[in-house]
């Protein structure tokens, strides 16, 4: 696989901070299994019928997220492990759908949460924000003074029209989209794998945001749940990827696990993870520079800053007390 330098992605607030979204692999699910850490490394164990375990190694260092299921148990070590590599544990139901909760590396600098503080508390560039989403989405621009509420209004009659496409497509009379956690085995096989499939995608794009150091409860669209940011940017992929997948799957017999398998591939193919981090950084602060000429070196980047209220970020160490009057 041909990963893009991932210096080439970042501003260089960020560089030594995020040095591997864009070339690990994307997610990982996991269920009724016990993650352990041992003398070679992280694995996931289960209890064989004949009393015996087996055992396989998870590539952590490799991996944005890790999904865990139903049944699945994970030692301390095998977590710390995870955390130092900067590895996303999610927390999922069952099917991998439904996030529950998630880590966020401890260790980032808050560059890019900044800016997406700045940017949310500002209604007008919020705007600006969900707009730029809506244009990234669908390639075309709201005419001059879309509200929120009308642009979320197009955006669901975008959405009714792709499915009424699809299901045309696939000849899937009286389709509706519908997804019931407490009933999940009763699901027809298109929304069970589109809740699945959509899952993975936040799975993903959680890892994204948190490996930028930004909140994901901060959305522009979405509002008022902890995940709100990570549905604002994974709305932005799921007409072309998740979607059509859903509905290709209708015949299969284990959509939910074909889908997130496919969208791995996906993941790989389309390179969707620096993409991801690429259009997070655009959608914050689209006049941000990407070029690797104006980037410092990454070890001699300061990732910890005094604060003052008029002077804004200064460097750490200063000593106020032999400042002016003190």
């Amino acid at each position: 696989m041909s990963v893009p330098d991932p210096r080439r992605l970042l501003t260089a607030p960020t560089v030594a901070m995020l040095p591997r979204a864009g070339d690990s692999l994307s997610f990982l699910y996991l269920e009724a299994v016990r993650v352990v850490q041992d003398d070679t490394g992280v694995c996931a164990q289960v209890e064989q019928a004949d009393g015996t375990t087996s055992r396989t190694y998870l590539p952590v260092a490799a991996i944005s997220c890790l999904l865990l299921g139903p049944g699945t148990s994970a030692t301390q070590p095998a977590m710390a492990t995870c955390a130092r590599h900067g590895t996303t544990v999610l927390w999922t139901g069952a099917g991998g759908v439904r996030l529950y909760s998630g880590s966020h590396p401890p260790n980032l600098t808050t560059a890019w949460l900044e800016r997406q503080a700045r940017a949310w508390c500002d209604e007008n560039v919020r705007l600006q924000v969900a707009t730029r989403m809506y244009a990234k989405r669908f390639g075309t621009d709201l005419p001059e003074g879309t509200s929120l509420q009308q642009m979320r209004g197009l955006e669901g009659q975008r959405m009714k029209t792709l499915y009424r496409s699809l299901a045309d497509k696939h000849k899937l009379r009286g389709f509706r989209r519908n997804y019931d956690p407490h009933n999940w085995d009763e699901g027809n096989p298109v929304n069970q794998a589109l809740s699945a499939a959509n899952t993975a995608l936040y799975g993903a794009v959680h890892s994204a945001i948190l490996a930028l150091g930004c909140s994901p409860a901060l959305g522009f669209i979405h509002s008022g749940k902890q995940h709100s940011f990570v549905y604002d940017v994974a709305d932005l992929y799921k007409a072309t990827h998740t979607v059509p997948l859903a509905f290709a799957l209708h015949k299969h017999p284990n959509p939910d696990r074909e889908a997130r398998r496919r969208l791995r591939r996906d993941f790989y193919l389309y390179k969707l993870m620096p993409t991801i981090v690429r259009d997070i950084q655009e959608l914050l602060d689209p006049e941000s520079s990407t070029s690797t000429d104006e980037l410092d070196d990454p070890e001699e980047i300061e990732l910890v800053h005094l604060w003052d209220p008029e002077l804004g970020p200064v460097d750490a160490g200063v000593n106020y007390a032999q400042q002016g009057d003190g």
